[in-house]
């Protein structure tokens, strides 16, 4: 599979990819609009952060317990009823009146179906594509990912702007209302990739072999823990620049749409490889001076140029892909998609504790610095597991 046209032509990716979509406008919109009702109502640094990304939270439960069920439940009724479920909780958080405390036992309750959807989610476009497709169409869902990002807090963000943070919940829900009726009306029936009930014992043996492998390991935490310190940057939008966040998210949007055409269509196999660190520095550098508070237009072009960085995971995404048994292919992917949303929680909690002590800039930096670093420790193990290599 070598070009965006056979992706398209390959039956069920549409259907899919439209499903997808309008599933990333609705999470997009529905989290500016939270974040935004939160900080309205409390001034708080760190829970608007953790409104935002608070459901990642507990993407390491869901990886814990539940994450079996990711090759254990047939995918057409797994990605309907998902989407349903997600559409029931937005609706609910525009409830006039809603505590904030009840608000964040609805985003976690949420997260908790999202550790699951995003590993049925990916087992099915590897089968939809095969492995030898699988890194094209991910560019291609990261792309899109970019695109309706930055559609979805342009959007978002005018609707809070003119009308009411509540009306862009009720709007994100009758998007993930859609994405429901797309997947079932065009995917077609499957049977669960593996045989079995869904159990807390099956999720942990998955996980303890998924990461016995040190090659599998360190490209787990390479897709984790870089990437998930530089959201807990985007997580300080809200309050670093209350007016403006919706320019911010959606330049980032933009950055990460124009790393994935390059990772994904541009740069051939050799050179792709080697990349991997390189692009996790670029996506951590660029907010460093973000100290000295620049002025808007100087904050959307680092954001911006950091954003390209994220083209690094689909580097560790075929790099994971390539080491793990086609059985486990939903199991792992959905591991790496809890860890990475988890990771992005923590940060975004923390980054939000250090912007309640000192300021939403000053915590910023230190987030991206503490990114850059991990990256250079990773970077160091993974020299080191080469030369192993080859004195063996």
């Amino acid at each position: 599979m070598r070009s965006y046209r056979d992706l398209f032509r390959t039956p069920e990716f549409t259907p899919f990819f439209l499903a997808a979509s309008a599933q990333t406008v609705a999470q997009t919109m529905g989290g500016l609009a939270l974040g935004t009702l939160v900080y309205r109502a409390t001034e708080s640094p760190l829970l608007s952060a953790v409104s935002m990304f608070g459901s990642s939270l507990v993407q390491v439960l869901g990886a814990t317990f539940l994450l079996s069920a990711a090759d254990r439940l047939p995918p057409r009724a797994a990605l309907t009823a998902l989407p349903l479920l997600f559409a029931a909780a937005t609706a609910a958080l525009a409830l006039p009146g809603l505590p904030v405390w009840g608000l964040f036992v609805i985003v976690l309750a949420k997260g908790l179906a999202e550790s699951v959807g995003g590993g049925v989610r990916w087992g099915l476009l590897n089968e939809i594509l095969s492995k030898d497709g699988y890194l094209l169409g991910r560019s291609v869902f990261n792309m899109m990912s970019g695109l309706m990002q930055i559609t979805g807090y342009a959007t978002g963000g005018a609707l809070v702007a003119l009308l009411s943070p509540r009306l862009s919940l009720l709007a994100a829900a009758g998007l993930y209302g859609s994405a429901a009726v797309a997947v079932r009306l065009g995917l077609t029936r499957r049977p669960p990739r593996t045989t079995g009930r869904p159990s807390v014992q099956a999720t942990w043996r998955a996980n303890a072999l998924l990461w016995s492998s040190p090659p599998r390991r360190q490209a787990y935490l390479a897709l984790w823990i870089p990437n998930g310190l530089v959201v807990g940057c985007e997580s300080l939008y809200v309050s670093y620049a209350p007016g403006s966040a919706g320019i911010l998210f959606a330049c980032a949007a933009l950055g990460m749409l124009a790393g994935d055409v390059l990772v994904g269509r541009v740069l051939p196999p050799g050179p792709r490889s080697r990349l991997g660190f390189p692009l996790l520095l670029l996506l951590a550098l660029p907010y460093v001076p973000f100290l000295l508070h620049p002025a808007l237009p100087l904050a959307a072009a680092a954001v911006t140029l950091a954003s390209v960085g994220f083209g690094a995971s689909l580097v560790q995404q075929e790099r994971l892909v390539a080491l793990t048994p086609d059985d486990l292919t939903g199991h792992a992917l959905g591991l790496h998609s809890a860890g990475m949303l988890t990771t992005q929680g923590v940060a975004a909690a923390l980054a939000g504790s250090l912007a309640q002590l000192t300021s939403p800039a000053w915590a910023m930096t230190a987030m991206a610095l503490g990114s850059a670093g991990v990256t250079l420790l990773l970077m160091g193990a993974a020299k080191r597991e080469e030369l192993k290599t080859v004195s063996r």
